[in-house]
């Protein structure tokens, strides 16, 4: 599968309506993103269950600056609407499909438990109240 580019009007209905989406956040000036496409372009032929995205920083700022993008290449994972990877900095090609197989690998069931469990042991946290 082609990647695919990504604007902020899609962006939010790419990633509920799709099980697994990597977003990779790039500016054509970056080296190291022009270095990463052909990498990401490769992979994502290897993967007609996944989408492959790109945000275009200098296009869609608006965008980039919701998800606090301060270093590109970024890549993010998300897998059904929940954003499992966000790290700045381009893969070699074998540890892009590694990823891709840990993430597949998951079990989404127990991911979305630990978050809760997270979520509500931060809840508890917050409603302490303060020593005197």
């Amino acid at each position: 599968m082609a990647t695919v580019n990504l604007t902020k009007d899609a962006f939010q209905e790419t990633v509920e309506k799709n099980g697994i989406v990597l977003v990779d956040w790039w500016a054509a000036w970056c080296g190291p993103c022009r270095a990463f496409g052909p990498v990401f372009e490769r992979v994502s032929g290897k993967h007609a269950d996944a989408v492959f995205a790109k945000v275009d920083t200098e296009a869609e700022q608006e965008l980039a600056g919701a998800f606090g993008i301060r270093s590109i290449p970024t890549l993010m994972i998300f897998r059904d609407r929940v954003l499992l990877y966000a790290e700045a900095g381009a893969l070699p090609e074998e540890a892009l499909q590694e990823l891709i197989s840990k993430v597949k690998a998951l079990d989404m069931d127990d991911v979305r438990r630990r978050i809760a469990e997270r979520e509500n042991a931060a809840k508890a946290e917050d409603s302490q109240p303060e020593p005197a």
